[in-house]
């Protein structure tokens, strides 16, 4: 599908479906689309009045152009309120105006939507929006639907010279691709070996530095919270640590790190049928974004120097799984009480915060799937925020707002972390019910010495039950284009 980006004003425009987009307090056609309607025997008034329609947020319509107009086919598609137009507001119209025009069999499609800000946003908003709404995965299945229509050629009208929006835009969206593809992925093909050989071929493309530390290597720094959830799997895990270093000094130095649980049965405590055990593949979510993001920063090429990083491993049950009750040492000598096998993440991830914190970076994040708590507290769509850095969740919270990928700054609430104390060690890996996802987050914050840090538990965005705009049913890629965001700024 080619993008192009011209000066074209809709009254020009010829092809097979032209998409207009309407406040829902501007829906009287004045200007540019009355001379329009015109032009087309008043075709758009009266599907407006003929659908009702009233131009609220996600709404279209859609009708055949009759004549001999350049133009076979229009959609009007709903903007909501003018004063609560917002740069999502874009992505999510422009998804709408994608899968319409799919359904259309429109091969050519002019958009014409209001400018956000700049030309440049615009055109990458909505470069975004039409690129993830159209993607679908088909990988696993034995007979791909190749007669599906395809659309050739979206002509983004009045935004010339936007063609650099436009590349970057593809670009994110290619991260958030192998995102979703890597969480749509089921157990039985993304593993801790082909998630090491898929990291390595990212390496190999866009010229990162790449560390595969081994279980021996692991050992030797003393990562007994790692390895004490990966000792029961058959495959070996894989400490992945994937290096971006720009041209010339970099501006500063990131890190983010992802939970990499390719599966996660609960371990001794299992997971009972029934709790979505099946859904487990999903349990990466946060190395999905972390790798998604890595490949969106090879292609862009920014002048910060970026550390990619997941402990990756599945937690199973074997004769070698680590009891309920165990104490396990992780890699900055804190002891562990393990009263729960199912809260393994923070474990894996609190010996990838201690070799993070080692690196000399100037800020570092973690993305993981860790509390279903976080999930009841905000929802399907919303992540949670934790850090006890203020300048860096004012960045993670404007990088979100430019995204559209939601979070909320949850509260590090020191007195909690008195739930995880442990009579002979140092700490549980879990505290009582209430305030699950703080207590998470407070057990991670004991593996961080200097760094600014924050957490981000994605639980709940990283998958979606249905469509939701840009974001298809299943693997959404939460997180990438807000990491992208936050490297960037």
């Amino acid at each position: 599908m080619e993008f192009k980006a011209t000066n074209t004003s809709p009254l020009e425009w010829a092809g097979d479906v032209l998409a207009l987009g309407l406040f829902e307090d501007q829906i009287e056609l004045t200007g540019d689309f009355a001379t329009l309607d015109d032009q087309l025997a008043g075709t758009l008034k009266e599907l407006i009045e003929e659908a009702e329609f009233k131009g609220k947020a996600d709404s279209s319509v859609s009708t055949r152009v009759g004549g001999n107009s350049p133009i076979r086919k229009v959609i009007l598609v709903g903007l909501g309120k003018s004063e609560s137009f917002k740069l999502d507001s874009l992505r999510r119209a422009s998804a709408s105006i994608a899968k319409t025009a799919k359904s259309l069999k429109g091969k050519s499609v002019g958009v014409s939507l209001p400018v956000f800000e700049t030309p440049e946003i615009t055109a990458q908003a909505i470069t975004e929006g039409v690129e993830l709404a159209l993607y679908q995965d088909t990988r696993f299945k034995s007979e791909p639907d190749e007669k599906a229509h395809k659309i050739e050629q979206i002509e983004l009208l009045g935004l010339a010279g936007t063609e650099a929006a436009i590349t970057r835009a593809q670009k994110i969206c290619s991260g958030v691709i192998l995102a979703r593809e890597l969480v749509a992925a089921p157990a039985n093909e993304i593993n801790p070996v082909t998630m090491a050989e898929m990291a390595q071929s990212l390496a190999n493309e866009y010229g990162f530095e790449i560390k595969i530390l081994e279980k021996e290597d692991c050992e030797q720094l003393g990562m007994g919270a790692f390895l004490g959830v990966a000792q029961a799997s058959d495959l070996p895990p894989k400490f992945i640590h994937l290096i971006y270093r720009p041209e010339g000094s970099p501006r500063r130095k990131l890190a983010i790190i992802g939970k990499g649980l390719t599966f996660d049965s609960g371990g001794l405590n299992l997971k009972p049928s029934g709790s979505g055990i099946e859904m487990m593949k999903m349990d990466m979510g946060g190395a999905a974004a972390t790798f998604g993001a890595a490949k969106a920063i090879g292609q862009l090429k920014p002048d910060v120097e970026v550390h990619f990083i997941s402990a990756v491993t599945e937690n199973m049950i074997s004769g070698r799984a680590m009891h309920p009750g165990d104490f396990l040492k992780a890699s900055n000598g804190k002891t562990i009480e393990v009263n729960n096998t199912d809260a393994e993440g923070r474990l894996t991830l609190a010996d990838a915060l201690v070799f993070t914190d080692k690196l000399g970076v100037d800020a570092m994040i973690d993305l993981a799937t860790l509390t279903g708590a976080c999930v009841v507290a905000l929802g399907d769509d919303i992540a949670g925020l934790w850090s006890p850095d203020e300048h860096l969740a004012m960045e993670l919270e404007t990088a979100s707002k430019t995204s559209g990928e939601k979070l909320w700054r949850m509260p590090l609430e020191e007195k909690y972390f008195e739930g995880l104390k442990a009579m002979h060690a140092d700490m549980k890996n879990t505290g009582p019910r209430a305030g699950g996802s703080i207590t998470a987050a407070l057990f991670l914050k004991q593996f961080v010495d200097k760094t600014p840090w924050a957490h981000l538990d994605v639980a709940g965005p990283v998958w979606a039950d249905k469509d939701n705009g840009y974001n298809n049913a299943g693997a959404t890629g939460y997180g990438v284009r807000m990491l992208v965001n936050w490297v960037l700024s």
